[in-house]
């Protein structure tokens, strides 16, 4: 109701403009065309000092109507998204700070230096002082908030910590694919040539490596508090993995491997209680457009303890048992997988 009532009080002040504009229309004819051209440069004046104050508390109203949709109350869910926040926030304080000054003074030299007989405008080609200024300072910024953009960039697409989890993600259009390394730590090698209906990600099971690689469809379990690498690539065009959560962002590219860490901060549990919401989910977005379907190219992320992890993991069955061995006969080492891929991450270890 209240959206409502502040569309219809919109309406009625542009009616309002529409009909001031129509009348100084009819008294131009009367009182001659050089009154209407300053009396025009009056009413402009005094509309352009309107729609600063109206500009002014319509920025301010949608931050307060939409900011606490925004994921942004909520924080970062990862240990390295907190410093991207950091910056984002910096960056918009900046820009904020200046967008406000310099409408304030724009709107207010429109109308106080409306023409007037009793001023005449003094021009001037060049000012070595003022261009100096204008271009020194801001160029100062933006290297600054460059330089740090950079640092936090160059740090999650770096070489992981050596006790990161690996998961290997595959877009193709319309969905996202999850393989996990084995007992050996090590993800076996593909070949796109390998590709076929059962055999989608194009594994290599001629590498002892794949033999005990884990492959699952639409959703991706890790562990709360232990770096997570991602290898990322794309079978088709080019995708996108994006995490909002976790203000993590990669592209997806045919051909070309990409990589990212971050480190969950909260289980999915836990986000439940932090946000008020059951039906919470970490989602994995497509946020490249990748076609017709591209909608509906969504993930889910379940970040859950350790032990919880550690239990899912050694639930699941390596692809290349359930390719070429018998589905009901168990999975040679499933109990040494999870045991073995997460030792390195259990406290106490080195």
């Amino acid at each position: 109701m209240k959206e409502f009532l502040m569309v219809v009080l919109g309406i009625l002040i542009f009616v309002v403009i529409f009909q001031i504009a129509k009348a100084s229309e009819y008294v131009s004819v009367l009182k001659g065309e050089e009154k209407t051209r300053k009396q025009n440069n009056r009413i402009n004046a005094f509309l352009l000092m309107g729609l600063l104050v109206f500009g002014l508390i319509g920025v301010w109203y949608c931050n307060e109507l939409y900011y606490g949709k925004t994921l942004f109350p909520q924080g970062s869910a990862s240990v390295e998204g907190e410093n991207l926040d950091l910056m984002f926030m910096i960056t918009t304080a900046v820009t904020g700070v200046v967008f406000v000054l310099t409408q304030i003074l724009l709107f207010w030299f429109a109308y106080k230096y409306q023409e007037s007989d009793d001023r005449k405008a003094f021009y001037f080609p060049h000012n070595n002082k003022l261009e100096l200024l204008w271009t020194t300072v801001p160029a100062i910024f933006l290297t600054v908030l460059v330089v740090f953009g950079l640092k936090f960039w160059f740090k999650i697409t770096s070489d992981a910590p050596k006790n990161a989890i690996v998961v290997e993600v595959t877009g193709h259009q319309f969905a996202w694919e999850f393989r996990y390394p084995g007992a050996d730590a090590v993800l076996g090698k593909k070949n796109y040539k390998l590709t076929t209906s059962k055999n989608n990600l194009g594994v290599d099971f001629e590498d002892p490596a794949s033999k005990d690689d884990i492959h699952v469809n639409t959703t991706m379990h890790i562990p709360v508090g232990v770096p997570v690498k991602m290898v990322i690539g794309s079978q088709d065009v080019i995708h996108d993995v994006g995490l909002p959560h976790f203000r993590i962002k990669m592209d997806a590219v045919p051909g070309i491997p990409t990589t990212q860490w971050f480190t969950p901060k909260y289980t999915t549990a836990e986000m439940k209680q932090k946000t008020n919401n059951p039906n919470f989910t970490y989602e994995i977005a497509c946020d490249q457009l990748c076609g017709a379907n591209h909608f509906a190219m969504r993930g889910v992320i379940i970040v859950e303890t350790m032990e919880e992890y550690k239990k899912w993991l050694a639930e699941q069955t390596p692809e290349y048992v359930s390719l070429f061995e018998k589905k009901e006969a168990k999975p040679a080492g499933a109990d040494s997988i999870a045991t073995k891929q997460t030792a390195q991450v259990l406290p106490g270890n080195k």
